[in-house]
């Protein structure tokens, strides 16, 4: 009884701070994410690590990871980068992550990976914000994944319990693990999806295949401790208070804040029927991204008028929206209210976006 309170408590008080710590409007306008076509292919691959098919010989890389912040200042000291394809099977993530000390503790499947160094998948297929998955892979092939609700800040919940069907992985590194005594090089992974684990987001809950040109919200990032090597292995850097020194969180779509759990700001990934190898298809940006991005200007000022009022408002002028967001949106945002509920909604180019207090 006292672990379940205790396991309780902890996860309030991580939900909490994780709220507390990005529930704020970023900049705007904020960037248009990075985006990556992904090809096809009818290659046989092995999940091993190597990346030796030829598949990924054609297969484009990804930019590499900046901070996580966008912050061009803190440029990581160490690269990565990622490529992925795709076949009726599965959806493949190969990542390169350079890396001077492999190191790795945890071996047990669904323990938190970031406490090691680790590689990151966050994958919400029809990028409403809700019901996303995370996969965590570190060195040793150890893998947590997991299944949310909604976002942190929303009080979603983190299915632990979750776990990809027919997941493979496999990890090849290049040095050795735990040795203070050399150098290393890098590490590589392979990551294999069955389709069939995305249909929690279906409402026919049956895996559906991407269409041509198809888009979902994706993002990658690495979590990155700082160590110093003892007798037979490492450690993580302390600071003066004898506390690890703070994680380096590097990603491939920069965020804005320290904070991988607001799926509005991943990256989007485009599926492309063509054959891995075949000419460039160009990537279209979301013509109604700054549109989504003001909808969520307006969730963000509702959040901070009800904690204030204990009320939503149903006019935009009561919320101090930015000025980007205002000359350009406030005139095509209706805000309706009811109960302790609001739906914030506005034509684009694709369709009606709307928006409610859960930031769905």
């Amino acid at each position: 009884m006292k672990i379940q309170l205790l396991t309780s408590l902890i996860a309030f008080l991580f939900v909490t701070s994780a709220f507390n710590s990005y529930a704020q409007p970023p900049n705007y306008p904020f960037p248009h994410p990075k985006g990556y076509v992904c090809f096809k292919t009818e290659e046989l691959i092995e999940v091993d690590g190597e990346l030796s098919e030829s598949t990924w010989e054609k297969a484009a890389w990804s930019e590499s990871f900046i901070d996580i912040s966008g912050d061009e200042n803190l440029k990581p000291y160490f690269d990565t980068k990622v490529k992925m394809v795709w076949d009726k099977e599965y959806l493949y993530i190969a990542a390169d992550l350079e890396e001077n000390h492999l190191w790795g503790t945890i071996t047990e499947r669904d323990k938190v990976i970031f406490k090691d160094n680790d590689f990151e998948v966050f994958i919400d297929p029809n990028g409403d914000n809700h019901h996303y998955y995370e996969l965590e892979i570190n060195v040793l092939n150890t893998v947590w994944d997991l299944l949310l609700t909604k976002p942190y800040r929303n009080g979603g919940a983190a299915i632990d319990n979750y776990n990809f069907k027919g997941l493979l992985t496999g990890v090849k590194f290049y040095g050795t693990i735990d040795d203070p005594t050399d150098t290393d090089e890098r590490w590589t992974i392979e990551i294999a999806i069955p389709w069939h684990n995305f249909e929690v987001w279906n409402p026919k809950r049956r895996p559906r295949l991407p269409k041509d040109g198809e888009q979902w919200r994706i993002n990658f990032s690495r979590v990155q401790w700082e160590l110093e090597p003892t007798q037979y292995s490492y450690t993580k850097k302390l600071d003066f208070r004898r506390k690890p020194l703070p994680e380096n969180n590097w990603a491939w779509s920069p965020q804005g804040v320290v904070q991988m759990h607001q799926p509005e700001t991943w990256g989007f990934v485009q599926f492309s029927e063509k054959q891995v190898g075949s000419p460039s298809v160009g990537f279209k940006k979301d013509i109604d991204f700054n549109l989504k991005m003001a909808l969520m200007d307006v969730y963000f000022h509702q959040k901070r008028h009800f904690k204030k009022h204990k009320v939503y408002t149903k006019n935009i002028e009561d919320l101090p929206i930015s000025e980007f967001n205002k000359i350009r949106f406030s005139n095509k945002i209706k805000i309706e209210t009811f109960n302790n509920r609001f739906v914030a909604a506005a034509e684009g180019y694709k369709g009606i976006w709307q928006i409610d207090e859960t930031s769905k």
